[in-house]
């Protein structure tokens, strides 16, 4: 998978650049339209036929391959920040802080597990480790996935 993201990614850069671009932009419109692309342009349901629990698993090494595209971006994944494990942060040279919460909504209310995610970095306090590393703008988003569908939102 990671081999073929870096063909992809070698293939399409501008586009790429463009989705990661909209992250310590807070463009969540560009961000769910091109996320929702991505998805349909190179997913399969057979992709996520696993056991519940490790549906998230799938999505997570997406956008991971795509966030390592921006170089100069210290991009962390499952980290220990705050009281837990964050899915993704990401600092950008910019000090612009990203919280990026996954959840995959079994029942395909998106609706419903977008803010799910959002009061998770709250709770578990994930922006922590970026605000002490001198962030000077902080940006949270919820990502909720079933199958081929998506939604983004931000705190």
């Amino acid at each position: 998978m990671k081999e073929w993201f870096r063909e992809t990614a070698r293939a399409d850069s501008v586009r790429i650049n463009r989705f990661c671009a909209a992250f310590p932009a807070g463009d969540v419109e560009t961000l769910q339209e091109m996320l929702g692309d991505y998805l349909w342009d190179s997913i399969s349901v057979r992709d996520t036929a696993v056991r519940s629990n490790m549906k998230e698993n799938f999505y997570h090494g997406m956008m991971l391959g795509l966030l390592r595209s921006q170089g100069n971006w210290l991009v962390k994944s499952n980290a220990e920040t705050g009281e837990g494990y964050s899915d993704i942060s990401i600092q950008t040279p910019e000090r612009i802080g990203i919280v990026i919460e996954l959840k995959y909504a079994d029942d395909g209310n998106l609706e419903a597990a977008c803010p799910k995610a959002l009061n998770q970095i709250e709770e578990k306090k994930y922006a922590e480790g970026l605000k002490r590393r001198g962030t000077k703008k902080l940006i949270k988003y919820g990502i909720a996935f079933c199958e081929k569908e998506c939604m983004v939102m931000m705190a």
